[in-house]
């Protein structure tokens, strides 16, 4: 199994591109399963889930085709996936493969709005909660699907079809916001959702959608109305910047006191995260070419945050926050309102000399003056690389253990990161 090796002490210095974004790559595949014409889709990150994801709808009888690069090309530059679901021949997603990527439970609603019938497997995923499928499974039933559970699989029909209906969410939910969008865009007549998730991932899709031909507008608000229609057609579709992926090597650059351009980073999405590291003590430029973010000589300012749904701060970047913490000049609250047991990290932060202490929902973190390098387990996707960020900063070897959770999310980490300097590696086996 591969581990990261990591000498920490070095300041990150250079340009770090920043890769499209999984939480909309995601979907945005899935969505091919609504058009028996082709989807073209740009700037599709390399990713473990990515590749998993193919392999999921090609079960569904989905060809597709990736471009590969020309010489001469940017070896940063996305993929380009041609997406053909013309021909569905299997409306199964079975448990061997759903229960290693809980998105790809996703299938359920573009299956169901084209074919009439889905039977998927109940999801799995990053071990960060219990996130049920309720809301998802709601929705349908309120778009007119009989819907039933059985060993583990879920067996919905709408042999009619679907019917455009008016869905509330009682909480916010990004996968149930995507699933509802995308089965009411078949449905006959008007949908609307209410307290509907709004964020970037949520408006990549509902954009690529229209240009599909669907009727939606209100995508990046907490209502949105869709008018379904008949059948949709071919698209070509740029996935959005990783907002998260963005915020990640802010932060590892303010935690090593360094100056990095995210070249193609937009931060229009990421407001809340990067006024945030403004507290922080970093300088944070927006420019042409993306986002500058500097902390040359200042100290790691302590900071309270709590985790919110967009636009408050990503639950997604509360890990990175805490590593960057970890060195703050004083005491620090950092607070998940999202996922219950997102504090996985805290007992491997530790053991590289982090005092943090937890209270409920809150994790109160002391800032020391260093960090000391410790073999360390990642345990899911974000807490895997505040390891890393921790690991950059600390005297001596970080051996970041489990690092596949780190190949679903991160495209090219080692590299990016050692081409500004880092000293980090891969050593597989």
């Amino acid at each position: 199994m591969d581990k990261i090796r990591i000498v920490g002490g070095n300041e990150l210095k250079g340009t770090i591109p920043i890769s499209g974004a999984k939480n909309a790559a995601l979907p945005l595949m899935i969505a091919s399963l609504l058009t028996e014409e082709k989807l073209i889709l740009e700037n599709v990150p390399r990713l473990a889930d990515v590749a998993l994801l193919q392999r999921i709808l090609g079960n569904h009888g989905v060809d597709i085709t990736t471009n590969g690069k020309r010489n001469g090309d940017d070896p940063y530059a996305g993929q380009t996936l041609e997406i053909d679901a013309r021909v569905i021949v299997d409306t199964i997603a079975p448990y061997e493969l759903v229960s290693k990527m809980r998105a790809s439970f996703w299938v359920v609603g573009p299956l169901l709005a084209r074919m009439g019938v889905a039977k998927v497997s109940l999801p799995g995923g990053c071990a960060i909660g219990t996130r049920p499928v309720d809301f998802h499974l709601d929705a349908l039933r309120a778009l007119g699907a009989d819907i039933e559970i059985d060993a583990g699989y879920v067996l919905a029909k709408a042999p009619r079809g679907l019917t455009g209906a008016r869905i509330v969410f009682p909480k916010v939910s990004v996968g149930a916001t995507h699933t509802a969008l995308m089965a009411a865009a078949l449905a006959r007549g008007e949908s609307v959702i209410e307290n509907a998730a709004r964020e970037p991932e949520v408006v990549d899709v509902a954009d690529c959608l229209i240009k599909m031909g669907a009727r939606i507008e209100g995508a990046g608000t907490s209502t949105i109305r869709i008018e379904g229609v008949p059948r949709l057609k071919a698209a070509r579709h740029a996935v959005l910047p990783d907002r998260i992926e963005t915020g990640t090597y802010a932060m590892a650059t303010a935690m090593t006191g360094g100056d990095v351009m995210l070249a193609g980073a937009r931060p229009d999405l990421l407001e809340d995260a990067l006024e945030t590291l403004r507290h922080a003590g970093a300088e944070i430029d927006a420019t042409n070419e993306g986002i500058r973010v500097r902390r040359n000589g200042a100290g790691i300012l302590p900071v309270e945050v709590s985790t919110a749904p967009y636009p408050g701060f990503p639950t997604d970047l509360q890990a990175q926050l805490m590593a960057l913490m970890t060195k703050a000049k004083g005491r620090s609250r950092i607070t998940e309102t999202i996922f219950e047991n997102r504090f996985m990290h805290v007992q491997e932060l530790a053991r590289l000399g982090a005092r943090i202490q937890l209270d409920g929902d809150t994790a109160v973190v002391e800032g020391v003056e260093r960090l000391t390098g410790a073999p360390v387990m990642a345990t899911d996707l974000r807490a895997s690389v505040s390891l890393v960020i921790a690991g950059l900063a600390a005297e001596g070897e970080t051996m970041v253990q489990r690092v596949y959770h780190l190949d679903r999310g991160f495209e090219k980490l080692e590299e990016k990161l050692s081409r500004c300097g880092a000293e980090i590696e891969r050593i597989s086996g």
